[in-house]
């Protein structure tokens, strides 16, 4: 059996497909020796594949595709979501444990000051669906705003869309829980359910509504919240999440065990 290079990548958790694409076109990878930067080229069991000069490891089944490792961390505030930084700033990875196979890669990213929930998977594809807005997998944030913020204009934009500098944004749904007003300013906050993850979507909309934002909370991604953990805490989905999941952006079930009772508290 062979697949396509992009896919033997991101069925290793190199990364989704398409980027994998990039990072072949890059020369970042090389097959038996060879670096090879078409993106179309097959490989097959018997072919040796490395990324960065590490050796990438796929499995070829029969198509039935197994089951990924999936865990959901609970991020805090000031921390990259990025596997190194030059700077020597703390890291996502520096928190979560490695897979038994493959690598983990993160669902959609969130910036240093945003918390909450983010997750992480061994299948590229898996990511990338439950990123690409053809999906619709819904993220909900809680938004603590100041300013002179205008909730009308944030309810205008819920049905079509709201302008923003790289063009109009999807529909949105939100809600008020809570405002108060100081002396000097007024304070909101707000819960914003979005179906696609634009860089820095929500800190944007809210800026274009006259807000400025104090804290940013994403409190689930698709079903999974993270509520049961501390910030920088994690653990592995279950069997039962992971199927979920995949059955949510039309991607078959697996035959392998997951690991089961084990977190980051």
């Amino acid at each position: 059996m062979t697949v396509r290079l992009q896919r033997y990548l991101a069925q290793a958790g190199i990364a989704s497909r398409r980027k994998c694409e990039d990072l072949i076109a890059a020369g970042l990878v090389a097959v038996n020796g060879c670096v090879v930067t078409q993106p179309g080229t097959v490989v097959g069991p018997s072919d040796r594949v490395t990324y960065r000069g590490e050796i990438v490891e796929a499995e070829f089944g029969n198509g039935t595709r197994s089951m990924p490792e999936c865990l959901l961390f609970n991020k805090p505030a000031g921390v990259l979501t990025t596997r190194r930084d030059p700077r020597g700033g703390k890291t996502v990875y520096g928190f979560i444990p490695e897979p038994d196979r493959g690598r983990l890669i993160y669902v959609g990213r969130l910036d240093r000051d945003t918390e909450g929930v983010l997750l992480f998977t061994t299948d590229g594809e898996l990511s990338h669906r439950l990123t690409h807005p053809r999906w619709g997998v819904k993220r909900v944030y809680r938004v603590d705003v100041t300013g002179r913020f205008d909730m009308d204009r944030l309810a205008a934009g819920s049905e079509r869309g709201l302008e923003l500098d790289d063009g109009m944004t999807g529909p949105y749904r939100f809600r008020c829980l809570d405002r108060s007003r100081s002396t000097t300013t007024d304070h909101w906050m707000i819960e914003l359910e979005l179906s696609e993850g634009r860089k820095r979507e929500v800190r944007r909309i809210i800026a274009a509504c006259g807000g400025y934002v104090e804290r940013l909370v994403r409190t689930r991604y698709a079903f999974l919240e993270a509520t049961d953990l501390s910030a920088g805490q994690w653990r592995w989905l279950e069997r039962g999440e992971v199927e979920e999941l995949m059955a949510l952006v039309g991607l078959g079930r697996g035959e392998e065990n997951l690991r089961t009772g084990q977190d980051g508290s």
